[in-house]
Formats: structure tokens, sequence, C-alpha cells
């Protein structure tokens, strides 16, 4: 029968951010894989599971590597099919954690069934399970974030596999490598047109909407006095529509432009939003400095 559990100990309750340092920790690894543990721990998920254990196993470096492993296995399998095969291994990070808690700290007998794949977690990044192969792959040497969480990187790439496979993303948004590595090849008519909005979006942050804008013939709403409060501007982008920036100068004598609300009215508003402050208090400060 199952044990059942309406509320938490105070004990339980402490566990919690011990198990979830823990399993983002597993989660965001770029630490080599370790075939051996790997090949222990997926062979007790096939037992738990009431399948017969894996006798063949192989290794790849990277999803792209992977894809090559198991097409020389099976010329007949396609890449799209490979893909939707693959197991997360350690990016399963954020639910089998919450069965660990559960078997470790609330003694769940259930969640014991997931013992094999919570142990192979600890070892590799994704893999491919089949009948009797396993192709196992290797985790990350490189994940880079912004300070929201999001794949980013100004500079290279946001993901990098030990084979040199990459991606790009800038805050969250995967981009093509030559938006980062060439980033002077980038125009403003390449970033304005492109299809995908959210990479059109990303496509202009690289640039630097101030370009952009130019080459848009932004419309002044308003310019204040102040040339480091700014110009507000309104400009019509294809396929999003009407949206508003503020143009300001910054303290290093560079001119940027920001995305602001649509219902900015003034460059003192929109400068103030930007720090999350009243215009009248923004002007206040700025007479007092």
């Amino acid at each position: 029968m199952s044990k059942m559990i309406e509320k938490l100990t105070v004990e339980q309750e402490t566990q919690l951010p011990v198990y979830r340092d823990k399993w983002i920790e597993i989660g965001l690894s770029t630490e080599p894989f370790d075939f051996e543990n790997a090949k222990k721990a997926v062979c007790l998920a096939y037992k738990l599971a009431g399948l017969k254990e894996p006798v063949n196993f192989y290794t790849a470096k990277s999803p792209m590597d992977a894809i090559k492993v198991i097409q020389k296995l099976d010329p007949d399998m396609t890449p799209q099919t490979i893909f939707n095969d693959m197991s997360y291994g350690c990016h399963d990070a954020n639910w089998l954690g919450f069965y660990e808690y559960f078997r470790d700290v609330c003694e769940i007998e259930e969640c014991k069934k997931l013992d094999g794949l919570i142990e192979l977690a600890h070892h590799c990044g994704w893999l491919n399970m089949y009948e009797d192969t396993v192709v196992f792959q290797d985790r990350p040497e490189l994940i880079k974030f912004d300070d929201q969480n999001r794949l980013h990187c100004e500079n290279g790439p946001a993901i990098k596999y030990r084979d040199g496979y990459s991606i790009y993303s800038w805050h969250g948004v995967r981009v093509p490598s030559d938006w980062i590595e060439k980033k002077d090849k980038l125009n403003a008519k390449t970033a304005i047109t492109w299809e995908n909005i959210e990479q059109r979006r990303a496509a202009c942050e690289i640039i630097g909407w101030a370009k952009v804008l130019k080459k848009l013939q932004a419309k002044v709403i308003q310019e204040d006095d102040d040339p480091m409060i700014g110009v507000l501007l309104e400009v019509d982008i294809p396929n999003i529509g009407r949206e508003k920036f503020l143009k300001v100068l910054c303290g290093t004598g560079r001119e940027f432009a920001i995305p602001v609300p649509p219902d900015m009215k003034t460059a003192l508003e929109a400068n103030a939003w930007t720090y999350g402050l009243d215009g009248d208090i923004l002007r206040q400060l700025e007479i007092r400095t």
C-alpha cells in the first residue's frame, strides 16, 4: 500500500533546498561523463523496468555525434527519429530530484523504481536507449547564462560540447553562430527582416537598437533638454507593429536605445521607468546630483 503524505515535517522541509541545490548542480554539470558508472546505472534502469539488460554500449561526444553513431548502427534511422528517442540523463534533473527527495527523505518505496535513472543522471548527459543497445553522450564542457538564468553568451557559444558542437543563444533565444562570432557582418536590414520574430529581436539587440532605429527612420515623440534623459521614439517594426524606445546618452558618452512600454509619453517618464522610479523623483535626483 502506498504511503500517504499530507504534510511535510519541519525536518523534511529543511531538506528541500538541499535537494534543490544538489540537482541544480547535477543538471548543470560540465564534468566529463563516467562511462563505467553510467553502464551500471542504465542496466539498473532496464532491470527495474522489467526489461532485459542491454549488452551493447557506445559513446558520443555530443547530440550530433550521437546521431552519427546511431546512423552507423542503423542507416535507416532518420536524424529526427534519433533526436526524438533521446533521454536527457543529467538534464532530467528537474523531475528526478523530486522523486529522489521523496525516496530518501519521505521514504516513499515506489520512488525506488527510478533508482536507475536517478543514478544515471549523476554520470552522463543525454542518451539513446534501445532494446539491447545504449548510446551515451558526454555532458557539455561549457554552459553560460545571463543574470536571469537564460542561456546567453555575448562572445561565444552558450553551450559547447567537447567535440566542438555548440549552441549560440542571446538571452534565451537560439541564434545563428555568425551573429555572435561575426557581429560586424550582421546588419540592420537582416535584423528587421528576419522571419523569426524572437530571433529578430535578438538580432536588433546584438546590433544595437540605436543603429536599427536609424535604419527604420524612427519618429520623435518627445525630446528632453537633457541628453542623459534622452529622446522618446516610436517606430513601426515589420510584423511586430509600433513600439517605443528611449534613445539616451550614458555617462561614458555612448548612445543607447532601450525598448520601453507603449504607454510612455515623455523621455523622462521612460527613463524613470528603466530605474523603476517616478519621473518627478528622477528629475529631483538629477537636479540634486
